[in-house]
Order: structure tokens, then sequence, then C-alpha cells
């Protein structure tokens, strides 16, 4: 959500970098039947934990195609390195196109309803994928796989703005996008296990592979229409005066603008610079992220290690790589800022790459490997609470999140062409291609730093110029203008 002032101050009472602060503290709320640090912890037990396996399974089940591969997909089905780029690029295509139309449908309708039926129908088409029998089969199941999955990580990611405040968002979406880097980690290490099946029931191993990671995921979205729930308003697991204190705190902490279903919200988002900016913010991050899942046991198996080998030493870097994105996804939050880490987190990639790219030595690349992990992964939850921190309004802010990830996602369509089996072992286009966009995200960084500096302090001057502050009347007024308004402050 935007940041706003709701009180007459100068630039020189209100420093322009503090006007990040809540609207009230939570101290404020504390009544003696409701703890709001305890009902927090409560919210946070019930959905984080739940919609980061949902995501575990959506980045296993999307990139288990790379660990299937090596052990024999592209042999077995008799398709060449570029059938291979498109049937990986064709997921991307439809994932994009169908983002932005699922966050109007659940926004629409109730995501306890809408995300567990996705994840049945993207389970389905993962088991179905088991059995293919050509190229145009494997095509046909990856253009349905892209269809059906397209709507959860934007719809989680606005779906987690309903039940945070601001700056507690970052930190809850790195939690939940923490698991992508689990799933390349346990995805490794769970082919190689599950590729042992090879011959079982006369079908390779790699089949195996797609049937009981979509089996898992069927399972699972079954009973997520018991563990999902909707809004804070009408959560089961909550004491009406708990459901009545997290409304209000949320009230408190909201962007003043309007919260109502008007058609006008949805196209104000497609014509807000902002939402495509971040987008291509977004964009320059997913290229080097999914290039690192779906081609790091490829790199490492160039290297000179078996698959098998190549399978397990891809999983320490996805493992300090979760680390990194929960620790930076807090210190972003604690701090109140995106753009400085995502400064840093673009260099980092954009090194990580080029020693990779420089192919200085075998034990250099791996340790390459780390350094891009880290810069590339941790950047993701952090570009997403910096998209719904400058957009204001719950339907702009579902559709521009929803604009924002898949404008970045296009960013797959690209990686997927980019490390073709016969460019090994240096692969000097991919990496290449990496370094300039994981940099190119240290300069969106740079440039959303002065525009919003410029912006809040224009903002704050016109504040400042009124005789009295905003009221109530005065917001309603003006609540349709989105983040426009002079009281909604950018983040940096």
């Amino acid at each position: 959500m935007g940041d706003y002032v709701d009180r007459h101050d100068t630039l020189e009472e209100k420093p322009i970098d503090k006007v990040n602060n809540f609207a009230a503290s939570d101290d404020d709320l504390e009544t003696s039947s409701v703890n709001i640090k305890a009902v927090i912890r409560k919210c946070d037990i019930r959905i984080i934990p739940w919609v980061a396996l949902l995501y575990l399974l959506s980045f296993l089940d999307r990139s288990n195609i790379g660990n299937a591969n090596i052990f024999g997909l592209s042999k077995d089905l008799g398709i060449n390195s570029s059938q291979y780029a498109a049937a990986l690029a064709c997921f991307f295509i439809f994932y994009v196109l169908f983002e932005v139309p699922s966050n109007i449908v659940m926004k629409a309708w109730r995501p306890s309803m809408w995300i567990p039926i996705i994840m049945v129908s993207w389970g389905i088409v993962m088991i179905g994928m088991g059995f293919v029998q050509n190229f145009a089969g494997l095509l046909a199941t990856r253009i349905l796989l892209g269809v059906t999955e397209a709507g959860l990580f934007p719809g989680i990611a606005f779906f987690l703005t309903q039940w945070y405040r601001r700056f507690e968002i970052s930190l809850r979406v790195a939690l939940f996008f923490s698991s992508a880097t689990i799933a390349g980690a346990f995805g490794g290490l769970l082919a190689r296990l599950i590729n042992l099946m090879d011959g079982v029931a006369g079908l390779q191993g790699w089949r195996w592979i797609f049937i009981i990671e979509g089996v898992a995921t069927v399972v699972v979205a079954i009973a997520s229409f018991w563990m999902m729930h909707d809004y804070p308003d009408t959560a089961k697991f909550l004491t009406p005066a708990e459901r009545t204190a997290l409304t209000e705190r949320l009230r408190l902490d909201n962007d003043g603008c309007s919260h109502e279903y008007k058609k006008r919200f949805i196209k104000d988002a497609f014509l807000d610079w902002k939402s495509w900016f971040f987008g291509f913010a977004f964009f320059s991050a997913v290229i080097p992220l999914y290039c690192f899942s779906l081609f790091s046991p490829t790199i490492i198996n160039q290297l000179g290690y078996t698959a098998g080998k190549a399978q397990l030493m891809s999983v320490p870097p996805y493992v300090l790589a979760s680390i990194m994105t929960i620790v930076m996804g807090w210190l972003s939050d604690r701090y109140k800022t995106r753009t400085p880490f995502l400064m840093v987190f673009g260099i980092m990639g954009s090194v990580g790459y080029g020693l990779l790219l420089a192919n200085i030595s075998t034990a250099v690349s791996y340790f390459a490997l780390f350094f891009a992990a880290c810069g590339i992964y941790p950047a993701f939850p952090i570009i997403v609470a910096w998209g719904s921190n400058n957009i204001g309004g719950t339907l702009k802010k579902s559709v521009g999140t929803g604009l924002l990830i898949c404008s970045g996602n296009s960013g797959g369509v690209v990686s997927s062409f980019l490390f073709p089996k016969e460019h090994g072992p240096r692969f000097i286009m991919g990496h290449a291609v990496c370094v300039g966009f994981s940099f190119l995200l240290t300069v969106c960084a740079v440039i959303w730093w002065f525009y919003a500096t410029y912006a809040n302090k224009k903002k704050a001057e016109r504040n400042a110029a009124r005789d009295h502050p905003w009221t109530e009347e005065e917001k309603r007024e003006l609540e349709d203008e989105g983040d426009h308004v002079d009281w909604f402050f950018y983040t940096r």
C-alpha cells in the first residue's frame, strides 16, 4: 500500500524520509481482549506456511522440466534444443497472458475458491505431462500449465497485501517466495530420487518426476479448499474481536484510496506508467532468475560433473539464496525502503554472472552460482512489495500487481532461449544477457529513487501550503484518484 500523511506538517518539521511511518501504532489498538502482536502471529502461522507450500509446488512444477531433461526427456521424445526451448517459452507466453485476468477474477470472487481450483487444474496437467509421447504433446501440456499456473503468484502477492501493513509485506512475500528457492534446492534432490523409479510400470524415470509431483499438487490443492482463507473480516480462525482489531489496523494503514470494485480502476492500472515501470524492473530480475532455475543443473553439468552430481551440487546455492531472501525481506521492512536493496542485488547478480562469463576456473564458476543466486532471488519479493507500496486503491493494486508480475514473467520467454545445450560449456550469450539485465535492475532502482524523492517533496510542499489537514470527507471526494492524491507518498 502507499504511504500517506494525515497531518499538516511543514518540510522542516517533517523530513521526506519520515513519511513512511504507520498511520497508527499497534499499541493504539491494544485492548483487554485483543493482543495485536498475538493476532499477527496467528495470521502468520495460518497463512504464510500454506501459501509458501502452494508456491513451492508451483515453482517445482514449472521448473522440473530442467531436471527431467538431464535425465533423458529430450532424447526419449526425440526433440532438439530449439524444440526444447520452445516448450519452455510457450509456458511463459500463456502464463503472462492469464495473470491479470486471473487476479481480476480472484478479486471479484474468493481467494479460498479460486486458488485451489487453479491448483487442481495444473496438477492434472502435470500428471498428463508424464505421459506425453512427442514434441506436440509436450508443447500442449506446457501451454496448459502456463494457463492454469498463471494466477497463483500474482494472486497470493495481492492476497497478502490485504492481510498485512505496507511495511510488513516484504518479509511475508519473502517468506512466501523463499519456497521458490527451496523448490530449486529440493527439486534437484527430489528429481534424483524419483529418477530411481526408472522402469517402474514401464515408464522412464523422468516421467515419474512429472507424475508424482503432479499428484502431490492435486492432493494439496484439495486440502486448500479448507486451509485457504479469504480476508481478515471473514477469517474463521479469528475471534470476532480479533477480526475487528485486525480490520481496524489495516484501515488505519490504508492508502486513503478507493477499495470499491469499479471498472475505471482496471483502466487506471493499465494506463499508469508506474505499473509498467515496475513491470520492467521485474522483467530485469526475471530473466537471470529463470535462467538460473531452468539451467543451473545444465550449467553445473557442463562444468564437468555427472547428471546426478550436478543435481546435488545445485542445492547449496539455493539454500543460501533462501536464507538471504528472508533476511533481506525483513531488513527491507525494518528500514522501510526498497530501492537501496535492489541496487545492491542488481550489482551482485551482475558480478555472479560476470564471473560465469569470465570462466576463470571450475571452482570460481561454481562460487559464482552462489553470488548470482543471492543477488537475484532476494530481489523478487522486494520488487513485489515495492510495486504494491506505490499503487493506490485495492482494485488498481490487484490489477497493477498482476501487470507488474506478468510484465516481468514475460522475461521467462527470453530466458528459455538463452542457454541452448550447444552453447556449452561457456554459454557466453546467456551469461552476458544475464549480466546486462541484472545491472538494469540497479538502473531502475536508481531512477525510482530520484523520481520518488522529487514527487514526495512536491506533495509535501502542497500539503504544507494547505490551511488544514486532509479530512475524511475530502479524502472520500478524491479517493478514486488513486496514488495521484497528495496524501499518498511513494515508497523508495
